[in-house]
């Protein structure tokens, strides 16, 4: 039986969302021109709460102003490795780090699933030992170079759930063979919780904690 103990990123794993400091990060370190931008982007971004733009058009257009049209793998690998050394300082959860190892030591593979871009969530990941990113992908064009387009969905609610299913089916693993953890902050996973053998709710508002309670799910806090 194959274990596997799937971690949400994003307040699960790291105390702060990641996406918006990650781009102004990239600015002040690439780009610091477009640093003038950021007033912009959050103009963008307050128009997702009023549902004016949804989440994978808020990605790509704060995506685009922040870091740019197209952008050299090697660039955004940098930024990411001088992002995920932050981070790693001060960013992430050690009672998350924690629960990872319990996991590791009884023998499931860690996975993280986020909606982040995976060219940077893999650097995060590495922090915590994972053996698996499932996220965000970025389009390329044909010199590689990362588009501010995604390529499939964002990795977000159902989504997510499905990009899981794809990645057991791309690794061989067969759903019946398996034995699975899910942990995530937010309410917008619930499919994953209610698809994994074992679900807990980390950091939860009172709303998702309701929901855990209701299905039997267990109930982390480690803020």
């Amino acid at each position: 039986m194959m274990r596997l103990a799937i971690y949400d990123m994003d307040k699960t794993i790291t105390r702060a969302p990641t996406w918006t400091r990650f781009l102004v990060h990239y600015a002040r370190r690439h780009a610091p021109h477009r640093l003038a931008l950021l007033p912009m982007a959050g103009v963008i971004a307050a128009g997702h709460p009023l549902r004016l733009i949804d989440r994978r058009g808020l990605k790509q257009a704060t995506h685009r102003l922040m870091i740019g049209a197209r952008t050299a793998d090697a660039r955004l690998a940098r930024a990411a490795a001088t992002f995920a050394v932050r981070e790693g300082r001060h960013g992430l959860f050690q009672l998350a780090r924690d629960r990872i190892e319990a996991d590791r030591a009884e023998g499931y593979r860690i996975i993280v699933a986020t909606a982040s871009h995976r060219f940077y969530a893999e650097a995060i990941a590495a922090l915590v030992g994972a053996d698996a990113v499932i996220a965000t992908e970025a389009r390329r064009d044909t010199a590689g170079r990362i588009l501010n387009r995604l390529d499939g969905d964002n990795c977000y609610g159902p989504a997510k759930l499905d990009r899981i299913v794809s990645w057991l089916a791309d690794a061989g693993i067969a759903r019946e063979d398996a034995r699975i953890r899910f942990y995530s902050d937010h309410i917008s996973d619930a499919p994953a919780l209610g698809w994994a053998d074992e679900a807990f709710v980390v950091n939860a508002d009172a709303r998702l904690v309701r929901l855990a309670r209701s299905h039997g799910w267990g109930v982390l806090d480690w803020r």
